[in-house]
């Protein structure tokens, strides 16, 4: 028997029970194989060996494609949830849809540290967003994960998400955090290191990469840097720009 949140706890609160009875309850482990079988979604050979930084390229639109296959993994205090990136974005240095290109703030630091960090922001007053920060330290550039396809921890994330099709969980940037419990306090973590958020190395490369313009933004909307799993339900977009 084993915790999972019950009611959707607020993101990012401590949901062990001590502090937090009302989000739990007790269940019987699930299976990653029953999941997969339930949800009919590509079956998924997960491979939890850390990605060492010496694996990512430093260079933002060959991360973007290079990510997809990869897993984010996040130890949370419920347990492990975790996801294959299906569909990136590349913010490059100098583009003016990328948060760096105004200078270094407060808010932006994580997208000019070394390759391999996590850089999350607070948008609409309702979602956050994971990004990589993708390029050498002191060069502002980034990599937005888009979506991923859940393949552990999935009652963790149907208590987080409370959403009808399972599809829907991590389908998009802000969908993707919630499911995941990344908020704001994971901002500039080393996703190479050992910390609770971190990525790994998948076993399942992609096999039809597809590539686009980006998705909700408003300059430099014609650059082809979007890149995502051609066919795989859990890409976010309209339907021209998953096929």
């Amino acid at each position: 028997m084993r915790l999972i949140p019950y009611y959707p706890a607020p993101i990012g609160a401590d949901l062990r029970p001590a502090r937090y009875n009302r989000y739990v309850r007790l269940e019987e482990p699930d299976t990653l194989a029953t999941d997969a079988r339930r949800l009919q979604i590509p079956r998924v050979t997960l491979d939890w060996r850390r990605l060492q930084r010496s694996e990512l390229p430093v260079d933002t639109l060959t991360l973007a494609r290079s990510l997809l296959g990869r897993l984010v993994v996040h130890d949370t205090a419920a347990g492990r949830v975790a996801g294959r990136i299906v569909e990136t974005e590349a913010y490059l240095p100098g583009d003016p849809a990328c948060h760096a290109a105004t200078g270094k703030t407060v808010r932006n630091a994580s997208l000019f540290r070394a390759h391999g960090h996590a850089y999350v922001y607070f948008i609409y007053g309702s979602w956050f967003m994971l990004n990589v920060a993708s390029e050498t330290t002191g060069t502002g550039a980034g990599v937005l994960v888009r979506a991923v396809q859940p393949v552990a921890g999935l009652d963790l994330m149907r208590a987080w998400r409370r959403v009808a099709a399972d599809r829907d969980m991590a389908r998009g940037p802000g969908r993707l955090a919630q499911a995941l419990a990344v908020t704001r306090a994971h901002d500039g973590l080393d996703l190479c290191a050992d910390n609770p958020l971190w990525l790994a190395v998948g076993s399942d490369p992609v096999s039809l990469p597809g590539v686009s313009v980006r998705i909700g933004i408003s300059r430099a909307i014609e650059q082809p840097w979007r890149f995502y799993e051609r066919g795989n339900p859990h890409v976010s977009g309209p339907t021209r720009l998953r096929t």
